[in-house]
């Protein structure tokens, strides 16, 4: 697939095409759009309002957790509904903003029914499914579902193959999750020729094998000089397989002040600090080469609707 002259990514679908463009830094919401850091449980209010407040002010994609069990040592429930019903509901309640999860436990669901999950909400939401994809970091969970922490990173990939298999006519694939040998197939398909899958970290995969599989990163963020030597590491990886090269995303968690001079402070997986900073770290971001934000009110203390407006009003024109 050749790239996209507008993208300079290999297009995918309408979703993935919208967030990621080369040299450019686009801005995302994590749902719920609300603050509960006092709590590990949101309260879902106004949630569906909130999202296509967002989409009506710019924002370019809401991004859905998969967090299957409340494990207290977490701290955080998410956004409560399973990703696949919500995405569900969501795609028939927007029109353009991509829909995005980050990420799926792949070696704790049947991929079978991730790929099939994941091809509705892409064809209810007509192409703008974003599907990240983790190993998971939870190991209280694992028990619960009958299977080994350890043996993630193996059924992470032997998942990974799985879903991919099931995108094509008459899939064949042979491994622990099953065996198809090309008399039947998964309805429906993906809109395009295939999901978007955004690798989450390593996910217990070597560096290599992330560059030559995976549609994108997900990665945390870092120090700029460190994040800076990662991405280019990452697409260094990629340019050696002779593959194009392929989109970041980093997640942050902010808490914004009504200062917008105020200087930043770090808080878990972000920052603290006033618009005017919060501009200079995401161009910042987009100079070293991340191209899309997602962030996370869960800590942020003014009101969700002043805040998002205000975001859009001072961030997305310049971005």
């Amino acid at each position: 697939m050749k790239p996209n002259q507008h993208t300079g990514f290999s297009p995918i679908n309408s979703g993935y095409n919208r967030v990621f463009k080369r040299g450019k830094l686009s801005v995302g919401l994590v749902v719920p759009i609300e603050n509960y850091d006092n709590a590990s449980i949101p309260s879902m209010q106004r949630h569906i309002e909130r999202v296509q407040l967002a989409e009506e002010l710019g924002f370019s994609a809401v991004w859905l957790r998969d967090i299957p069990f409340n494990v207290p040592s977490f701290g955080d429930a998410g956004q409560l509904y399973d990703p696949f019903v919500y995405l569900g509901a969501l795609a028939l309640q927007t029109r353009q903003i991509a829909l995005g999860v980050s990420s799926v436990i792949l070696p704790l669901r049947h991929p079978s029914h991730i790929a099939k999950a994941a091809a509705t909400a892409d064809q209810l939401s007509q192409g703008r499914l974003i599907l990240g994809i983790a190993s998971g970091d939870r190991p209280e969970e694992y028990p619960a579902h009958n299977t080994a922490f350890e043996s993630r990173g193996e059924r992470f990939r032997e998942s990974y193959e799985y879903i991919r298999a099931m995108a094509t006519t008459s899939p064949t694939i042979n491994n622990s999750f099953g065996h198809l040998h090309g008399h039947i197939e998964m309805l429906p398909k993906p809109v395009s020729d295939q999901i978007p899958m955004l690798i989450t970290g390593t996910s217990q995969q070597s560096r290599d094998w992330i560059a030559e599989n995976t549609n994108g990163w997900i990665t945390y963020p870092r120090a700029e000089n460190i994040q800076r030597q990662l991405i280019e590491k990452y697409r260094s990886l990629s340019r050696a397989a002779n593959l194009l090269e392929k989109p970041v995303m980093e997640p942050l968690y902010i808490d914004l002040l009504s200062d917008d001079n105020a200087s930043p402070t770090p808080i878990h997986l972000g920052l603290r600090l006033g618009i005017k900073h919060l501009r200079k770290y995401l161009k910042t971001r987009r100079d070293i080469g991340v191209n899309h934000i997602a962030l996370n009110l869960r800590f942020n203390r003014l009101d969700p609707e002043t805040t998002i407006q205000k975001l859009a009003n001072e961030l997305l024109p310049d971005l």
